[in-house]
Formats: structure tokens, C-alpha cells, sequence
């Protein structure tokens, strides 16, 4: 058997894995629970990368004592340098037979390396949400990524954690809500399974569950898709902060990514772009007034950003990997500042 590269995309909520050959043809490939180190700790998150790995070994019939060749980690948390040495180190300790090599970095980076080896910017925006900017010089700049008390705007926590602070200011008549809230709060009490404000607090403090809070998103999206105003104006929110997100990190973006063909190319990852119809007003309108980008292509992978981390993780141990990078994206909106509201 050749060269077996392995790449984990690894979420606050689920991760997976896929194991390459030198060909670019997929082995085997596994489901897996989150693996965001800063939800579970470390030694927990190393366990659930073996039982992935492991789980990808028996079904592409190796056995658990042969090493990959190399392994990428493009994991949710894993934006410092030290915690992802820390990561490799325990993997290392704990199981040694796992992978001869290991590349680890955040899932942002993750899913730029799966469109392009030059650099790119990606908009996740899932459970939390990020921005990276990573330039053809390696070059870096972020806006987000950290976590829900300090950021998380666009996300699907923030789109619940808004629909319940709407609610709650509204009951407690501290703050008029800009639209009818009887909806989203009747939304709220049936995802929650509660009848009163107090019954909702064990889930924030003593029992959180973040990736819990954040699936509401789901039912405020399905109420905007019917017509509710103010599940509409809280998307419409996230659009905006999406697209303030984007603009911060295009401000460092090097020329050659501002001048690509369709212009600035967005990678937009996460549950909460397939919302793309309820997000596009605020995102658009806020895009329009604030910024003078003229021209730009929001595109969505459409194969898992496992693929860039085992693209990430060859690179690293020097390996060839045969990689088509057009195959794992498509453009599903493009942005043109004179006709931004006739489209």
C-alpha cells in the first residue's frame, strides 16, 4: 500500500475524517463527535481524533498499528501555535502509532487550503463563526473566532442568543423589540421545552450546552422562511456582521487575491450560509453602503474541508498529493456593486 494521508475536519458540534491515497482517491472516511479542545479539553479531544483515525484505518483495512503517513488536524479552537503542538505532543504520548506526521491548524485554515495553495479568505459561520485572511506570503489576519462571551456575531449561537435577548427584553419591558416577538418566543419555549423565562438558565449557567442553544437557529430560520418579521430581522443582523467580518480582514488582503477573476473570492463554510435568501439583505446592504468592493463570488465547498487538511498535512511531510481544487467549490452568489439590489 502507497502513501495514506489523513485529514480531520473537526467542529464544535461533529467532526469527520477522510484517508487519502497519493492519487487523491478516498480510502475510507468516518463521522466523529466535536473536537474543539477549549469544549472538551485536550485529553478528550485527543481520544475522539484516535477513535476517528482508528475507525478510518478499519474500514480502509489497515491495521491499528501502522502509522498514516501524515494526519491533518483542521480543528475548530486550534488557532494557537502552542495549544497545537500541545495537541500533536499528547497524540504523540498517547498514541504512538497513529501518524508518522501531524499538521494542525483551525478549521478556518482548513478550508482555505481546500480551494487553493496561494492563499484565500474563509467565512465560517456554524455553530461560532470566523474569519481568516491567510495572503500568498503566509500572511495572517483574523476577525472572530473567539468564541461566544467575545464574539460568535453571524453565528447560529448569536442568531439564538438574539432571538432569546429580543424575547426577554420584551417580557421584561426593558427594550421595545423592532418587530413583534409572540413567534420566535413560542419557538424558544418549545426548543427548550419550558413555559417561563427562569426555567431557560439552567441551560446558559449550570448545564450549557452551546451547540444545544445554537440548533434554535434552526426554528428562527424556519419562522423568517414563513414570514416572521422578527426572525427575519435577526438574520438579516447576521448578514450584516458577516459581512462587516469580511471587510475587516480585506483591508490586509494582498492584490492578488482582490483581483481574481469574479473578483474577491469569499469561502463561505457553515450551517448558516444555507440561510444564503434570509442573510443576503442585511450582507448585501451592508456591504453596499460600507465598503467600495466592486465585485464578489461567494462560494461554498462541495467537498468537506477534511480534504484541505490532508492537503495541509502532505505539504508538511513533504509528500505528493494529486489535488484538483476546482472540484471542491461552486459559486452560489456573485456580489456586483451596480446591480446589488436588481439581482
Amino acid at each position: 500500500m502507497g502513501k495514506i494521508i489523513g485529514g480531520i475536519e473537526g467542529g464544535a458540534t461533529h467532526s469527520n475524517i477522510i484517508l487519502l491515497d497519493s492519487s487523491g482517491t478516498v480510502l475510507a472516511s468516518a463521522p466523529g463527535p466535536g473536537t474543539n479542545h477549549h469544549l472538551t479539553g485536550l485529553p478528550e479531544c485527543q481520544r475522539r481524533i484516535a477513535d476517528m483515525v482508528n475507525a478510518a484505518k478499519l474500514k480502509a483495512k489497515m491495521g491499528f498499528h501502522q502509522p498514516l503517513d501524515a494526519l491533518g488536524l483542521s480543528l475548530s479552537g486550534c488557532e494557537q501555535e502552542d495549544t497545537n503542538q500541545e495537541v500533536v505532543k499528547g497524540l504523540q504520548e498517547s498514541y504512538p502509532n497513529l501518524s508518522k506526521s501531524y499538521a494542525v491548524g483551525s478549521d478556518t485554515e482548513g478550508s482555505v487550503a481546500t480551494t487553493s495553495n496561494c492563499g484565500g479568505i474563509t467565512c465560517i459561520a456554524g455553530t461560532g463563526s470566523n474569519t481568516l485572511l491567510i495572503n500568498p506570503d503566509g500572511t495572517r489576519v483574523q476577525c472572530g473566532g473567539w468564541g461566544n462571551l467575545l464574539g460568535d456575531e453571524g453565528s447560529a449561537w448569536k442568531i439564538a442568543h438574539r432571538s432569546i435577548k429580543y424575547c426577554f427584553d420584551d417580557l421584561d419591558n426593558f427594550i421595545e423589540p423592532p418587530f413583534p416577538t409572540e413567534a420566535v418566543w413560542g419557538a424558544v419555549k418549545e426548543h427548550f421545552k419550558i413555559q417561563t423565562q427562569p426555567e431557560i438558565l439552567d441551560y446558559f449557567y449550570a448545564n450549557f450546552d452551546k451547540a444545544f442553544i445554537a440548533s434554535l437557529c434552526k426554528r428562527i430560520a424556519e419562522l423568517a422562511n414563513k414570514g416572521d418579521k422578527l426572525a427575519q430581522f435577526v438574520f438579516e443582523e447576521a448578514g450584516m456582521h458577516l459581512a462587516r467580518s469580511i471587510a475587516a480582514v480585506l483591508s490586509k488582503a494582498a492584490p492578488e487575491l482582490l483581483e481574481r477573476e469574479g473578483g474577491v473570492h469569499i469561502l463561505c463554510v457553515g450551517s448558516v450560509w444555507l440561510s444564503w435568501d434570509l442573510l443576503k439583505p442585511g450582507f448585501v446592504t451592508w456591504l453596499r453602503k460600507h465598503t467600495d468592493v466592486r465585485t464578489m463570488s461567494l462560494m461554498r465547498l462541495t467537498k468537506s474541508m477534511a480534504f484541505g487538511a490532508c492537503y495541509l498535512a502532505a505539504d508538511k511531510a513533504g509528500l505528493e498529493i494529486k489535488r484538483d481544487y476546482g472540484q471542491n467549490y461552486n459559486v452560489f452568489y456573485k456580489y456586483e456593486r451596480k446591480s446589488a439590489f436588481s439581482d
